[in-house]
């Protein structure tokens, strides 16, 4: 089993958004009982809350099933547990170097890499651009798939 997760500042946004939309990829390409994908916080600032109102909107858009979560902080075991680990920014690399320590085993990268772009994912919650953040996901997620099992088609899904 492949072990991914997700981590943005809070994990109301940007992880919880990109834990479903890869956990709807990875069902679409029948391959959900090959992963374990889950989100958590870099910060304590939205420990316990749901994922915010206008992410599971967008989600609901684009037709990314999603249940109700609880925000948690990332753990030294989820490193441990963990294949690969994806940061949405810097800042949440900065933060997961001081909770975790160093990435020894290589297993941190920012989301974008796996689009091929060495950027940031947008963070809704200052662009208040859900539809922008939606995108820079699916295109993430969409090469963390293929990263982890080769090529596969989603012309099924809503860009």
């Amino acid at each position: 089993m492949y072990h991914i997760l997700f981590v943005c500042h809070g994990n109301i946004c940007r992880s919880p958004m990109a834990e479903f939309i890869m956990k709807d990829l990875v069902d679409r390409a029948g391959l959900a009982a090959q992963f374990a994908i889950s989100s958590a916080a870099a910060t304590t600032e939205e420990i316990g809350h749901d994922m915010y109102p206008p992410a599971k909107r967008k989600l609901r858009e684009k037709g990314v099933p999603f249940t109700a979560r609880a925000a948690r902080l990332i753990t030294a075991a989820d490193y441990a547990a963990s294949d690969v680990i994806v940061a949405m920014d810097r800042e949440n690399l900065r933060r997961l170097s001081r909770l975790l320590g160093p990435d020894r085993d290589g297993r941190i990268h920012l989301a974008m890499e796996y689009a091929g772009e060495r950027r940031e994912v947008s963070d809704p919650w200052y662009t208040g651009d859900f539809e922008e953040t939606y995108q820079d996901l699916l295109r993430a997620c969409t090469g963390l798939l293929a990263y982890c099992t080769g090529p596969v088609s989603y012309t099924h899904l809503t860009l």
